[in-house]
């Protein structure tokens, strides 16, 4: 079953004291990068939280938001040092005096609030830690599961596209099996006007004559190129039912491209021309889909 990289999922707990909102978005991305947002009171959980992220959903790059409401006074854990924050209101208003401008109070006021220590955080007891973690985790963990829910939805839509295209490749290549066959009266013109200029030539070479004979024959046959294609495309298909990634899919339509490219270059037939520039095209939004499963 295919995962999509791209993904959202949100979730909202509380007990009596707190309220736990967690937002996770992921989109799609070569590597693993993780971009958390949460209250500062709670950074040193971040790593835990990293972790929890870098096992569940393996690849892309995910946005990872945590907001934390106290639901009365008593559980509010966090208060303004005001001492501190008058001071460094003060210093930052003179430093600004000093250097010739008067910024705005609500401005020198937002900057000392993001100075250190601008808050003072009351330390919890062990049980209540315990059990505000055990709520953010439950949080995170509902979160996770909407968004890799989100993602196999995707993944889904994703796989029904794939099937498209390759089923398209599919049929454009029974297209050029027809029409191969109907190149070998011109490759014949050829070969038996060059024969002739051989032949009536005082130099003639029969090595040589059957070494262009072998070249013609290689330059104009795209059986092998044929089956081959029709292997790569049973299986695509086949790990379409398998936990395939993105990665195997990306290298099976790279071995679809190389044989479709090869067919092109030997077709020699203008029809065969059109037909490959058509497979090249539906191997490309193949690529680009690749690109997004994880």
């Amino acid at each position: 079953m295919l995962h999509s990289m791209t993904g959202f999922g949100s979730a909202t707990l509380e007990n009596a004291k707190i309220s736990v909102t967690v937002e996770i978005k992921s989109l799609n991305s070569k590597f693993f990068d993780i971009y958390c947002r949460i209250p500062r009171g709670y950074s040193e959980r971040e790593v835990e939280i990293r972790n929890i992220l870098t096992q569940e959903l393996e690849r892309g790059k995910v946005e990872f938001m945590m907001t934390i409401t106290a639901k009365d006074e008593a559980a509010a854990s966090t208060a303004v040092n005001r001492a501190l924050v008058k001071a460094y209101f003060k210093d930052l208003k003179e430093t600004s005096i000093e250097l010739g401008f008067e910024p705005s109070p609500t401005e020198i006021l937002r900057m000392a609030t993001m100075m250190p220590n601008a808050f003072n955080t009351d330390g919890l007891s062990e049980a209540d830690a315990q059990e505000e973690w055990g709520l953010i985790k439950s949080a995170v963990t509902l979160a996770i599961a909407k968004c890799k829910e989100f993602r196999l939805q995707e993944g889904k839509n994703t796989e029904n596209k794939f099937r498209e295209y390759i089923e398209s490749i599919d049929g454009l290549l029974a297209q050029v099996e027809e029409q191969a066959p109907k190149r070998i009266p011109m490759v014949r013109e050829r070969i038996e006007k060059a024969v002739s200029e051989w032949i009536q030539n005082e130099n003639f070479d029969k090595n040589r004559f059957e070494q262009e004979l072998i070249y013609y024959v290689e330059k104009f046959d795209i059986s092998e190129e044929k089956v081959r294609l029709k292997n790569h495309l049973e299986y695509f298909i086949k790990e379409l039912k398998t936990a395939s990634n993105g990665k195997r899919l990306n290298f099976i339509a790279q071995e679809i491209g190389r044989e479709v490219n090869t067919i092109g270059s030997k077709a020699n037939d203008s029809i065969i021309q059109r037909l490959v520039v058509q497979m090249k095209d539906e191997l490309e939004k193949i690529k680009e889909q690749t690109m997004n499963i994880v």
